[in-house]
Order: structure tokens, then C-alpha cells, then sequence
């Protein structure tokens, strides 16, 4: 199934919770205004910005409800399904089509690991029976799931034996492995990239569609950056990339996911904190990072939430 190209920027927004960690919906459309006033394209939800591996199935169903509500068709909604039980995923993908999803994407059970490309093949089969009218996304991101297979490789293999299948949501920092899958699809898949602090090395390889969790708050940050690039400015989009590069030390540095969410309360969108069994972010790490991020300059950059 062919996609419609995906071009820029199409963040993974955080799904906002209470004080209790359950899910807060009634911060969604704000989240989703935002985003859209800061040029961004699409949305990924309940992936593992989301943390959808850490909500229940019905949480997951409510909350990508939620999301495609508020995007209204000005964002083209990415709904990530991948689940522990090929089922369950089968349901959500379901799910995502009756309420108006653009796209699926899925990792793949992780506690019995896929080993094989025909074993991915077939679960993601599994899954796509479930939107057989929504384009697939294979959302490859080892670092988390631990499967590690060859991607050009599924990519040949699945064109006769997945007709949904509509492209790779590549997360990982191999930019050779990246291009190599370009070059596999022939421009029958769309590649989406989604190591945020490699934009540019993607770019040079010719990607034109990003997926990533800091375009939450630093979407205006990555578009100077893409339009530096497209406009020849080799030197300006190299800075914007370094200081993308800054920001991620700082994140890491603070813990990943949850000092994502801490950055959202920083521009005035509170998501509240993560859910166990990430660790809750503390009132002394909150100071210590905003420290941080004033010193590289976050505060003159990020996206900016306007108010009535």
C-alpha cells in the first residue's frame, strides 16, 4: 500500500497524566494546537513517548481516540499498536481505523523476541488484518525492543507478502543501515527517521520525513534546521543540528523520557510525570536541568505557548 509522502516534521507527543498517573485527556488538545502552530506535520502517539507500552489496552484506545479527535485532519495521525500480544495489537490497529487514523506502526512482542524476518513478516500480517485500509509502518527501534534484524532485507521480503505495508519508522543511529533501506525501497517505502539528534545526516542521505520526541519543544529549532540545509546553508544547519545535539546531552543526562516530560512543564505545557516504572522526576533535578537548558540557550529557541 502506498503512503502519502510524509515531508517534515511529525512529533511523538507525551501522553499527559494526573498526579495519580492516570491518563489526563483533557490536556490533549492543547498539546495538539501547539504542535500545529509550531509547523509540525503528524503525530505518533502511544508509542514509547507515549509510553503506550506502560498503559493498558483501553487507556491506549482512549488516548489515540483522543489525539485523531483533536488533530481534526490537520495532522496526519500516526497511532502506534505494537503490543505484547499480536491480539491485542490486531484490536488496536482496529480501533485506530474505526476512529480515523491515518497510519499504523508497530514494534513487535519483545518478551518472546521475533528471530526471524519471516517471524516479523507474519506478526505484522497478524497486526494489518486488523486496518487492512491503513498504511503499516514497521517501527524499528532495537534499542528498546531488542530486535536487531536486516532491514533491507525485510523490506525485499515483505513487498509480495505485506500489502499494507507502507514504510519503516527507522529508530536507530545507523545512518548507513538507513541509507541501504532507501535504496532497497526504491521509493516503493517511505523512511521515516527518528534519531532526532542525526536529522541532518538523514537529510544528507536524502529523508524527508522525521518522527521524533524533542519536536515537541524544539520544533522551530529542526525546521530552521531543515530549511538551512534545503537552501544550501550547510554551515547555519550544522549549528542548529549542535545545538539539537546539546539538548539531547542534557536529556540523557536527566534521565531520557522523563526529563522530556519535565521540559514540557518548562515551555508551559504540563504533561504531567512519567508513570512508574520510569522514576518520577524530582523538584531538585527539575531546578538543575532548567540551569542546564538556560545555558545552551533552550529558552531562546524552543517552541513558544502562546496564550489567550
Amino acid at each position: 500500500m502506498t503512503a502519502t509522502r510524509i515531508q517534515g516534521l511529525v512529533a511523538a507527543p507525551f501522553t499527559p497524566m494526573h498526579e495519580d498517573g492516570s491518563v489526563h485527556t483533557e490536556r490533549i488538545h492543547e498539546m495538539v494546537q501547539v504542535l500545529i502552530a509550531n509547523g509540525i506535520q503528524g503525530i505518533f502517539v502511544c508509542g514509547s513517548t507515549g509510553e503506550g507500552p506502560s498503559m493498558t489496552t483501553a487507556e491506549r484506545m482512549e488516548t489515540a481516540a483522543a489525539f485523531i479527535r483533536a488533530a481534526g485532519k490537520k495532522l496526519k495521525v500516526f497511532v502506534h499498536v505494537g503490543h505484547n500480544s499480536l491480539q491485542d495489537a490486531r484490536h488496536l490497529a482496529a480501533h485506530a481505523q474505526e476512529h480515523g487514523a491515518d497510519y499504523i506502526s508497530a514494534t513487535l512482542p519483545t518478551y518472546f523476541k521475533i528471530q526471524t524476518i519471516d517471524g516479523l513478516i507474519q506478526s505484522l500480517a497478524t497486526i494489518a488484518e486488523g486496518a487492512p485500509g491503513l498504511p503499516l509502518f514497521y517501527y524499528n527501534i532495537p534499542a528498546l525492543t531488542g530486535i536487531s534484524l536486516d532491514m533491507v532485507a525485510f523490506l525485499e521480503q515483505a513487498a509480495t507478502k505485506l500489502p499494507t505495508l507502507a514504510g519503516i519508522k527507522y529508530t536507530a543511529p545507523l545512518i548507513h543501515d538507513f541509507q541501504a533501506c532507501m535504496h532497497a525501497s526504491e521509493g516503493r517505502y517511505e523512511l521515516l527517521y527518528g534519531t532526532d539528534e542525526m536529522l541532518l545526516s538523514a537529510l544528507a542521505t536524502g529523508a524527508h520525513g522525521f518522527i521524533g520526541s524533542t519536536y515537541n519543544f524544539a520544533a522551530p529549532l529542526y525546521n530552521q534546521l531543515i530549511q538551512s540545509f534545503t537552501a544550501g546553508n550547510l554551515h547555519q544547519a550544522q549549528q542548529c543540528q549542535l545545538q539539537s545535539v546539546e539538548m539531547v546531552r542534557i536529556i540523557v543526562k536527566y534521565g531520557g523520557l522523563r526529563a522530556q516530560k519535565a521540559m514540557m512543564r518548562m515551555i508551559g505545557l504540563d504533561c504531567g510525570n512519567v508513570r512508574l516504572p520510569l522514576q518520577p522526576f524530582e523538584k531538585n533535578e527539575y531546578i538543575s536541568m532548567e540551569k542546564d537548558l538556560r545555558a545552551i540557550g533552550f529558552f531562546d529557541w524552543c517552541t513558544q505557548v502562546s496564550r489567550p
